[in-house]
């Protein structure tokens, strides 16, 4: 049985979804306005391979991932470069899909904008306001955190981590309109030649959290089996998200299994356009496949960070040309092996031991070369099958 580890409690779980065989997943996405980077490559391959090996298992998996269209970045970004707001993301967004088509990751099955959801927006910032879990401040609508009892359960956080950690990550504390420096806008008063929308509760438009909230409850309803993302947006981001969903829907847990990839780092930190120390997948693209990045980063474990090395990257592009090789050989001897995907399945299940799993490759890649007959092609049908759940294009 697939156990997988669970950010909220910090330990490894049976995975049994909400719906018999049925799986919903819903794995934050891009800001459109800047290129792909490794970090994120990371994550949404992994995730990827998430919602294959849950096909492989024989789950029907409802796969929503969002495109924060709106957004303080989008919007900052278009004014520097005297750009289109709503231009400027469908630039990025057609990029970024590209992108992720040359490494193989399959489209979700909805990929959503947030200015798509903006009805369901409205609707749960109108019912938070009316059961008082949020108020109106200054022009803005603000989540009462006071109001909602288990506000930090996920990132379980000290106040003052939490007061550090939204000022680096875009938040105000020291709004004077807040009643606490860690409530979090829903609405806000739109500035001069900013995108508004009209509200029953102010011209404006949506904050951060509230767009992800509106796009799971839109696409996936009320809870969710598994929500993902990068570590970094545990908080604010997720821990908001279940405030205003359990606030809004009154049903808990609003998901029942977290997941987060680690950070890649550069130069020992985290990579971030303001270090400077980005990886971009355009420029990787001149020099490896699709494949040879897949394989480098599904070599590393996906909760622990890890430094980019160059070096592994070309070292995953001699193995793939093992295991090709593997698939193509005709030759071999007659030998006593037993193809056998439990080994796989076992490896997998493990809270997806993807690093352990392409050693077991390479070793099935091996066993296929030294042998001949129907036990080689029984090793190469296992070895297709495998690679194939990975989503290698061998």
């Amino acid at each position: 049985m697939l156990r997988i580890f669970n950010s909220q409690s910090r330990k490894k779980e049976k995975f049994k979804p909400i719906k018999d065989k049925e799986v919903s997943i819903y794995v934050c996405g891009m800001t459109p306005y800047d290129i792909a980077h490794l970090g994120h490559a990371f994550t949404y391959v992994f995730f990827d391979v998430l919602v294959r090996y849950l096909a492989f298992s024989g789950y029907k998996v409802n796969y929503t991932q969002n495109v924060t269209d709106v957004d303080d970045d989008i919007l900052r970004t278009a004014k520097i470069e005297n750009k289109n707001w709503k231009k400027l993301g469908d630039f990025w967004t057609k990029k970024f899909t590209q992108d992720m088509e040359y490494l193989n990751v399959l489209p979700p099955t909805h990929f959503v904008k947030a200015t798509g959801s903006m009805k369901r927006i409205k609707k749960i910032i109108q019912k938070l306001l009316d059961k008082n879990y949020a108020y109106s401040s200054g022009g803005n609508i603000y989540f009462d955190i006071a109001a909602f009892k288990n506000y930090g359960k996920l990132s379980r956080y000290s106040r003052h981590q939490m007061i550090a950690l939204s000022r680096e990550r875009g938040g105000d504390p020291s709004d004077p309109n807040k009643k606490n420096p860690l409530d979090f806008v829903l609405w806000q008063k739109s500035k001069k030649n900013e995108p508004a929308w009209i509200a029953p509760f102010g011209t404006g438009r949506p904050g951060w959290h509230i767009e992800c909230s509106a796009m799971v409850n839109q696409f996936l309803g009320d809870r969710v089996d598994i929500h993902g993302g990068g570590k970094d947006l545990i908080f604010p981001h997720h821990e908001s998200e279940i405030a205003q969903s359990e606030s809004y829907t009154d049903k808990t847990p609003f998901v029942k299994y977290w997941m987060h990839t680690a950070m890649i780092l550069c130069n020992g930190e985290k990579m971030s356009k303001s270090l400077g120390n980005l990886i971009m997948i355009n420029e990787l693209r001149k020099y490896y496949s699709g494949d040879d990045i897949r394989w480098y980063l599904l070599s590393n474990y996906y909760r622990k960070p890890f430094e980019y090395d160059e070096y592994d990257l070309k070292e995953s592009k001699k193995k793939l040309l093992l295991v090709k090789e593997a698939l193509e050989d005709k030759k071999g001897t007659i030998g006593n092996f037993k193809s056998d995907m439990k080994t796989f399945e076992a490896l997998m299940d493990d809270d997806l031991s993807t690093p352990e799993t392409l050693k077991f490759v390479l070793e099935l890649a091996k066993k296929v070369k030294k042998t001949a007959g129907k036990n080689k092609i029984a090793f190469q049908e296992t070895l297709g099958s495998v690679t194939s759940t990975l989503g290698f294009r061998f």
